[in-house]
Parts: C-alpha cells; sequence; structure tokens
C-alpha cells in the first residue's frame, strides 16, 4: 500500500496515547501498518511507554519523572482516565508488552527519549526487542545522534532513524554517515524536492504529525513513498481513498 501509515503513539485520537488500547485500535486496523511510540527507562531499567519528562499529563504521577519510579510503580498509575472515563484504569505498558501485544499486526518505530539522562536505554531496548522476536520489525529513532550511533555500536543491523524538526541540506549525508535508513521530520520542513533528495540516497521519510484530510492528501501526492504519522488513521484511509488511481510521483 502507498504512503504507509504510523499510528501516532497507537491510535491516539480515541484512546489514550502510548497505551495498549491505543496500540489495539491501530492493530485491529488492516490497513494500519506501523505505529511510532515514545519509550524511556523506569528505576528500574525496564523501557516503558511514556513520552513527557513528567508523569502528570498522561498518568496521575504528579511531578514525578518516569525514571523514579519502577515499573511496577509506573504500572499502578491510571493512564486513561486523563482521556476519558471509558479508559480510566488504562496502565502505562512496558515496550515488552506492547510488541507482545501488538507486535504480530504492528511494525514499531520507537523513540529512544533520554530527557537528559546517560542511562542505558538503548542496550535496554534492543534486549527488548531481540527477546519478543521483533528486531526485523522495529526501527529504533531518536533526535540524539550520539543514540544513534550507540544503537549501531551494540547491533548493526538494526534499522534506525533520525528525528527533527527542520530541514538542512547535509540531512541525506548525515543520514547516512550515522548508518540511518530513515528520517523522521515535521512535515512543514518537507516538500517534494527534498523527498526526492531524501528517495535518491535511498532513504525512506516519515512526515510527523498529519491529522487534517488536506494535509495528509497534499503530502501524499509528493510522494507514494512517504510515510505519514498520525493520531487518526480514519482520516489518513479518506485523504488516500481519494487519491486518483494513477498518477506519476516517481520523479
Amino acid at each position: 500500500m502507498r504512503n504507509p501509515c504510523v499510528a501516532h503513539r497507537g491510535w491516539s485520537s480515541l484512546a489514550p496515547e502510548n497505551t495498549l488500547a491505543a496500540l489495539k485500535l491501530a492493530a485491529e486496523a488492516a490497513d494500519v501498518g506501523w505505529a511510532e511510540v515514545d519509550v524511556q527507562l523506569s528505576a528500574d531499567h525496564v523501557p516503558v511507554l511514556v513520552h513527557d519528562r513528567k508523569l502528570r499529563r498522561t498518568a496521575n504521577g504528579g511531578g514525578a519523572e518516569p525514571g523514579q519510579l519502577t515499573a511496577a510503580q509506573m504500572g499502578k498509575l491510571d493512564a486513561g482516565g486523563w482521556f476519558s472515563a471509558k479508559y480510566r484504569g488504562e496502565k502505562l505498558p512496558t515496550l515488552e508488552e506492547a510488541l507482545r501485544e501488538t507486535g504480530d499486526r504492528l511494525r514499531f518505530n520507537i523513540e529512544l527519549k533520554h530527557h537528559g539522562t546517560t542511562r542505558p536505554l538503548e542496550e535496554k531496548v534492543i534486549e527488548t526487542i531481540h527477546r519478543a522476536g521483533m528486531a526485523d520489525r522495529c526501527v529504533l529513532t531518536s533526535f540524539s545522534r550520539s543514540s544513534l550511533r550507540r544503537v549501531k555500536e551494540l547491533d548493526e543491523r538494526l534499522q534506525t532513524g533520525l528525528i527533527t524538526d527542520s530541514w538542512s541540506g547535509k540531512l541525506p549525508a548525515e543520514l547516512l554517515e550515522l548508518g540511518c535508513s530513515l528520517l523522521s521530520i515535521d512535515y512543514r520542513s518537507l516538500n517534494r524536492e527534498r523527498l526526492k533528495q531524501l528517495r535518491a540516497h535511498g532513504l525512506r521519510t516519515m512526515a510527523w504529525t498529519l491529522n487534517e484530510f488536506r494535509l495528509i492528501r497534499r503530502y501524499a501526492l509528493m510522494d507514494a513513498e512517504l510515510m505519514i504519522c498520525t493520531d487518526d488513521p480514519s482520516h489518513w484511509r479518506a485523504a488516500l481513498r481519494s487519491l486518483p488511481e494513477r498518477d506519476d510521483l516517481s520523479g
């Protein structure tokens, strides 16, 4: 299928982000192939799905940071009540739980989030994806060049991707130097010519975060291989259905 859909933190428009509920909604959709999740380490070095530096927005963790609580302690938090009463009691899953529950249907874009710490995040994530048998179905992404280099030092076979919110003409060469196969970029920094440059270097591109029908359609028409990261895959589905059956997107 053209323009693969990447469910941003799961189907996060319908269920609380980075939870099994959101991931299962994405996994149940036959045309959604990917999920993007954010991973941080707990105090006992377990990769857990959580985006923010603090646990107050998406869980009732107050001002605590993920790295200050054990995985068991984080597992007792309510990560769904903030979203709706329907999801009250939804938990913060570990990466291993997410992969084992939905990895048979989804591929994963796993964002490594250090938030300034130097703990063994890469090691623990790599151990987890190998234990789950998902090494060939995951790409590890990060804003941090040093984090991506560390992944390649640990396992050069793993796919990696650089995340950025801005464009530079040096990006294609930098991605190749880092051993990355993917650029994850704010859609506002993309245009047709930049996508051509990336494709010419054999690099895949994921645009984030596209939630409006017209925007999704516009960017899909730029490049049939562009991955669309969205909170609402239903808008992606509608946009792709509206495209002409045949169009010239190779040049």
